[in-house]
């Protein structure tokens, strides 16, 4: 069938065909409409259809088989898509709002507005890798902030999709992504690890905190490989004013070793959302690239993995997990919590690389007045802070290995919820008190936190009796966002 010339005015598959919004290279964007769809919709069709650009072809073919399986508000929604054996296309939902290439130009930006984008599109990459997607181009140009405020990504064509062949890599074997932004994983044909899309968004933060390019832009293989053993020029000594948490966590993002990054995208939010909670390395304060020596030695590191890459494998999104812990304080409670504690210390020490999150609820009055400090005038709020880290110090946990919160709320659960939702908890460990009338009339804060949580909760009781110190742990719940 004869691929159709497409203009304003004609018609696809009952699809009219409205302005054309972009014509690029790699292809041209058309509004359209159709009855029965009451949303703005895009017709993308690529530029080139006769084959004279291979990795445009494989990639809208990529993308064709990627964006149908995504959902959620931090990709476009797909319509519709035909493959090359007619005329090829994918219809998909307009994005209200504006990319991050028009922000790009306002930098250098205020830290906290870094550290606001960084956490919106670090929480679109959660979403992402958890459907199993690494992204593989994450530049500004390819980042939608949503008009609601939610980043959303776009142009999948060169994204690998962990349950799917990638054809991307069966058929090519040069580097694949944008000079500025390409991880070394991907300048080694690794397309596998989702911290690549980790280093990208720290290119990312570096451009916006500092206006310039952490390599400039590479124009050769030879200028690209340069990141594998060379470290960027810290933020702090072309922009004095960037605080320390701010490079500790940009350099993070863009240490060449993966293992040396945030493990997931949660965890990078989380920082990003708490700074005050991040712990600062020698990264914090470095001034300088690294000298001779160790760039010699990363050298000769990155010229081994390109003699003998290594396989690709796939990073689970879930290596390095956040878990929460919801301590309650309250008087009596002492050996339930206990038992929590050992739980906790269970957990940590079956999963390599977790952050603990050690919340407690202070309690408020719906009606009455709420008093800020105790009978004996200390602040009720900070006592409850030293109290939950004081229940955390028989952990014995390294520096920065955990947070704590205290949250000020009527409704116990609906916070311990909330917080959780908001900052990607992958497992919640809670304590049950004993049964009562009361309890079975009302309802628990343990069972609302199982039934509502986005994630596994474990919940702790003692046994019947309470005899025995030691504690006995259900599996309440296992609630999975797909």
């Amino acid at each position: 069938m004869a691929r159709q010339q497409l203009q304003t005015g004609s018609t696809l598959d009952g699809f009219l065909i409205g302005e054309k919004l972009h014509a690029g290279g790699m292809a041209t964007l058309w509004r359209v409409t159709r009855p029965g769809i009451d949303i703005p919709i895009v017709m993308k069709v690529p530029t080139i259809l006769d084959g004279d650009d291979a990795t445009i072809i494989v990639g809208f073919e990529m993308e064709m088989m990627i964006l149908p399986r995504l959902s959620g508000v931090h990709v476009p929604r797909c319509i519709a898509v035909k493959d090359f054996a007619q005329q090829p296309y994918i219809v998909m939902e307009y994005i209200q709002g504006h990319s991050l290439l028009k922000t790009l130009d306002e930098a250098p930006l205020p830290p906290d507005r870094v550290a606001e984008i960084g956490a919106k599109v670090a929480v679109a990459l959660i979403d992402l890798h958890r459907q199993n997607v690494v992204h593989l181009d994450i530049k500004p140009s390819n980042i939608m902030m949503r008009d609601t405020g939610e980043a959303a990504f776009i142009d999948f064509g060169l994204s690998r999709h962990l349950s799917l062949p990638d054809l991307l890599e069966e058929e090519f074997r040069v580097p694949m992504g944008t000079g500025p932004y390409i991880s070394p994983e991907q300048v080694l044909h690794n397309r596998s690890d989702v911290r690549s899309d980790i280093f990208s968004l720290g290119v990312l933060l570096y451009h916006f905190a500092t206006r310039v390019r952490p390599w400039g832009l590479p124009k050769s293989s030879r200028a690209l490989r340069r990141r594998l053993w060379r470290d960027p020029v810290p933020p702090r000594k072309l922009r004095p004013d960037i605080p320390p948490w701010l490079q500790e966590v940009i350099l993070r993002c863009l240490e060449p070793d993966p293992t040396l990054r945030y493990p997931t995208a949660a965890q990078l939010a989380f920082d990003l959302q708490h700074p005050d909670e991040i712990r600062l390395t020698e990264r914090a304060t470095r001034m300088e690239r690294a000298g001779f020596l160790p760039t010699l030695r990363r050298r000769m590191k990155a010229a081994a993995l390109e003699s003998h890459p290594r396989e690709p494998g796939e990073q689970s999104t879930a290596a390095a997990p956040i878990v929460m812990a919801a301590v309650d304080l309250s008087e009596g409670m002492e050996r339930l919590s206990a038992a929590l504690r050992l739980e906790v210390a269970r957990v940590l020490g079956s999963t390599p690389g977790v952050r603990l999150a050690c919340v407690n609820v202070l309690r408020q009055n719906r009606i009455a007045m709420n008093y800020p400090r105790d009978e004996e005038g200390r602040n009720i709020h900070m006592r409850r802070l030293v109290e939950l880290k004081e229940w955390a110090r028989p952990l014995k946990l390294d520096q920065g290995a955990a947070t704590f919160h205290v949250l000020e709320a009527a409704d116990t659960a609906a916070a311990l919820v909330e917080f959780a939702t908001a900052n990607h908890v992958d497992q919640v460990l809670i304590c049950a008190r004993a049964s009562s009338n009361l309890r079975r009339f009302v309802g628990s804060v343990s069972s609302q936190v199982v039934a509502e949580a986005p994630c596994t909760v474990t919940v702790v009781r003692l046994p019947q009796g309470g005899e025995t110190s030691a504690a006995t742990t259900e599996i309440a719940a296992a609630i999975t966002r797909t």
